[in-house]
C-alpha cells in the first residue's frame, strides 16, 4: 500500500525483538502527524514483540509521508512493519464488537498443552466466539514440580447465545482431557470480588469431621453410608445429619477434640486464605459440619464468619441430639446473603465453594458458584468446577498471576 484515501483507518503492525522504548518510539512519530488512534494492543511472548495500532489518517494528513517515516524508523528499530488500510465495512464490524459481550475461559491443570487448546478453541470457533486475547497467568505451562499447577487465560467475545451447550461442551471436554475449564461473564464485578464463603468439610479440610467422628464411636461405615448418600443428594440433609449425630451417642469429648489436631487441610488452602486476606478480601466458612472445629479453622487461617452446627455434648459426651437450627442447604444461601448485606456488598461479588449437594443453593447464588472437587451431581449443577489444583488455584479465576505473589527483589544498595 502506498497512499490511504482521506478518513480511512488503517492498522499498523510492528513485530521483532523486544526492548525497552520501542513503543515510545513509534508512538512519537504517530504524534508528530497528529495522529488519532483508535485502537492498540500488544503482546510480547519470549521476547518477541507484536504491536498493533489501528489509527485513523485525517483528510489533512499525507499518509505516504507518516508511512515512510514508521518504515525508517521500523528499520532503525531492527522491527518488521506491515500496513493496512482497513474497509469501512470492517471497521463497522469491530465497531460492533466493542458492542459484543465479552466473557473469560480460563484453562487449569498440572498442565496446559496445545491439545487442551485446540480443544477449547475450536468449541469457541463452534459457537461463533472469537478469542481476543491470550494471556499464561502461570510460570510454566509445563512444571517440573507435580505439586504446581498450569493456568492460561482466554478473553473472548461473541453473542454466547447458546451458553448452556457450550457450557456443556466445556465440562465434557474437561472431563475427558483432565483439566479444568472456568467459563465467566468478563463484568467490572468479576474484576472486583469482596467475599469468598467456603464449606468446610472435604473443602477447606481433606475429610469429613463427622466421618472421623464416627471412626472414633466405631460406627464409621454407617456413617459414611450416610454421608456419601447426603453429598450426592439421595437423602434430605436434615435427615442424613439427624440420622449421623445420632450414632456419634455416647462419644467421650476428649476423643472428639482430638481432631483439632489431626484433620489436614486441603491443599492450597492456607495459600489461598493468606492471599485473600492480602488481597483485602472477607472470608467466610458456611458449613453442615461442627462449629468446634470450625472455629479452629478461624483460628488458623483468621477467616470472618463461621456459620456451623453444634455438636451438643453434655456430662463429658456426645449426646446424640441434634441443635437446631441446622445449617443445611437453603441455611447456607441464606447466611451467604446475609454476609453479603451485612458487608454491603452485592452477591455478584461473592465466591462461593463447596463439594456437596447441600453447596448447590448458594453456590447459584453466589456471583460465582465453584465446586471444588466435587461429586458428579454437584459438578453438573455448579457454575464451575475446579477438580485438577488445590484451593489456591482458585486464585487464577479471578485473575491473580504467580508472578503477582513471587516475592519482590530488593532494590540493590547504592
Amino acid at each position: 500500500m502506498t497512499s490511504a484515501s482521506p478518513g480511512k483507518a488503517v492498522l499498523l503492525h510492528f513485530s521483532g525483538h523486544d526492548r525497552p522504548g520501542l513503543t515510545a518510539e513509534l508512538t512519537r512519530t504517530l504524534a508528530h502527524h497528529r495522529i488519532s488512534i483508535l485502537d492498540i494492543g500488544q503482546a510480547v511472548v519470549h521476547e518477541t514483540l507484536s504491536l498493533g495500532i489501528l489509527i485513523e489518517v485525517p483528510a489533512e494528513s499525507r499518509f505516504a509521508a507518516l508511512r515512510t517515516e514508521l518504515m525508517e524508523r521500523a528499520h532503525e528499530l531492527n522491527l518488521q512493519a506491515r500496513f493496512r488500510t482497513i474497509p469501512p465495512d470492517s471497521l463497522r464490524h469491530w465497531l460492533r464488537g466493542l458492542r459484543q459481550r465479552h466473557f473469560i475461559v480460563t484453562l487449569l491443570g498440572r498442565s496446559v498443552t496445545a491439545d487442551h487448546l485446540a480443544r477449547v478453541t475450536s468449541i469457541l470457533a463452534a459457537y461463533e466466539m472469537n478469542v481476543d486475547r491470550i494471556d499464561r497467568l502461570s510460570d510454566e505451562l509445563a512444571p517440573e514440580d507435580p505439586a504446581a499447577g498450569a493456568c492460561v487465560e482466554l478473553a473472548v467475545s461473541g453473542a454466547a447465545v447458546h451458553e448452556p451447550d457450550m457450557r456443556a461442551d466445556f465440562l465434557a471436554a474437561a472431563q475427558e482431557l483432565s483439566i479444568d475449564i472456568a467459563f465467566q461473564r468478563e463484568s467490572i464485578f468479576r474484576r472486583n470480588r469482596r467475599l469468598f464463603a467456603f464449606d468446610m468439610d472435604s473443602t477447606l479440610t481433606q475429610g469429613e469431621v463427622i466421618d472421623e467422628l464416627a471412626r472414633m464411636a466405631g460406627v464409621g461405615d454407617q456413617v459414611s453410608r450416610i454421608t456419601e448418600a447426603a453429598m450426592r443428594g439421595e437423602l434430605n440433609f436434615d435427615e442424613s445429619f439427624t440420622r449421623r449425630v445420632a450414632l456419634l451417642r455416647g462419644l467421650p469429648a476428649e476423643r472428639v477434640h482430638v481432631l483439632l489436631r489431626t484433620m489436614p487441610l486441603a491443599d492450597g488452602a492456607e495459600r489461598l486464605i493468606r492471599t485473600l486476606r492480602l488481597l483485602g478480601y472477607k472470608t467466610a466458612i458456611l458449613s453442615g459440619g461442627f462449629t468446634f472445629f470450625a472455629r479452629r479453622l478461624q483460628q488458623i487461617l483468621g477467616i470472618d464468619y463461621v456459620y456451623a452446627n453444634e455438636l451438643e455434648i453434655a456430662d463429658g459426651v456426645v449426646t446424640g441430639r441434634v441443635v437446631s437450627p441446622i445449617v443445611n442447604g437453603e441455611r447456607k444461601a441464606a447466611l451467604l446473603g446475609e454476609i453479603a448485606r451485612r458487608e454491603g456488598i452485592s452477591l455478584e461479588q461473592v465466591v462461593a465453594i463447596g463439594d456437596g449437594a447441600n453447596d448447590i443453593p448458594m453456590l447459584k447464588l453466589a456471583g460465582m458458584g465453584i465446586a471444588y472437587r466435587a461429586r458428579p451431581l454437584v459438578r453438573e449443577s455448579a457454575p464451575h468446577s475446579i477438580s485438577r489444583l488445590g484451593l489456591d488455584g482458585l486464585l487464577y479465576l479471578i485473575g491473580v498471576r504467580d508472578r503477582d505473589l513471587a516475592p519482590q527483589n530488593p532494590p540493590p544498595a547504592t
